[in-house]
């Protein structure tokens, strides 16, 4: 899993380039007014509301921008009404891209993502494509200068993680979780002030596919347009780079 492990962290770094622009909010926004309309207005008794909203705090979201998003979402305050979908296809080199979305348009969503994949040498798949290579887990990073593995280890699994990865190459322990245990791992972690560098709900390749050269500065580019684009709330595949590759997006 280390190419899911290198480009988690160059999201998390983004992320904070991200807020700036108020990209990040945007989306975040969209996500909680979803959440709030499906499951309602008390994220007590609303899960997904819940998690979106944590999230929103840790990006440090305003609390009046979470307050209307959700207002948005119960009907409360006038705003556009989002839906979910998920398109399946191929980026270069055969790459798997699962591609998750909350838009007010389909049909223009859908074209866009069609020519962004077209013009970096993918294409949109059928239903199905390719989303049975990757599962949907609890995901924690642990940067190793924070904590041994040994105590790290023992931690999590009594926490209830799955597995915990050290890639001797990496700078972080992966820790792996069923989703609705993710947490409850996490929280035990800062507890024992242990800091974590990303925790969230993904899909994860069941085996990856590297790449290398022109193939891997393409891969990256399509990945940037789709993570950039409005519409676009997560984007998961199945690609590994070599480290001269991840070094100069980083920089």
């Amino acid at each position: 899993m280390s190419g899911h492990s290198k480009w988690s962290q160059i999201k998390h770094k983004k992320a904070v380039v991200d807020v700036k622009r108020g990209k990040l909010f945007s989306k975040l926004a969209k996500e909680i007014a979803v959440a709030a309309r499906l499951g309602g207005e008390d994220s007590a008794m609303n899960p997904r509301l819940r998690t979106v909203i944590e999230k929103a705090k840790e990006a440090n979201m305003p609390h009046d921008n979470i307050k209307r998003a959700v207002q948005k979402g119960t009907g409360e305050l006038p705003g556009a009404s989002y839906e979910e979908a998920v398109y399946e296809g191929y980026g270069p080199g055969g790459v798997a891209l699962l591609i998750e979305v909350l838009t007010d348009n389909k049909n223009r969503t859908v074209a866009e993502i069609r020519h962004s994949l077209g013009k970096h040498g993918g294409s949109l798949g059928e239903a199905g494509c390719v989303s049975w290579m990757f599962e949907k887990k609890g995901y924690i990073l642990v940067e190793k200068s924070s904590t041994d593995e040994d105590t790290l280890m023992s931690l999590a699994i009594d926490a209830g993680a799955e597995d915990m990865k050290n890639d001797p190459m990496e700078a972080h322990y992966e820790i792996i979780t069923a989703p609705e245990d993710l947490k409850k791992v996490k929280d035990v972690l800062l507890e024992r002030a242990i800091p974590v560098s990303v925790a969230e709900i993904t899909m994860l390749p069941k085996s990856c596919v590297s790449l290398e050269g022109g193939m891997a500065e393409k891969m990256i580019s399509l990945m940037e347009i789709l993570e950039d684009h409005d519409d676009v709330q997560n984007v998961y595949a199945n690609f590994d780079l070599p480290d001269e590759v991840i070094a100069n997006v980083e920089e």
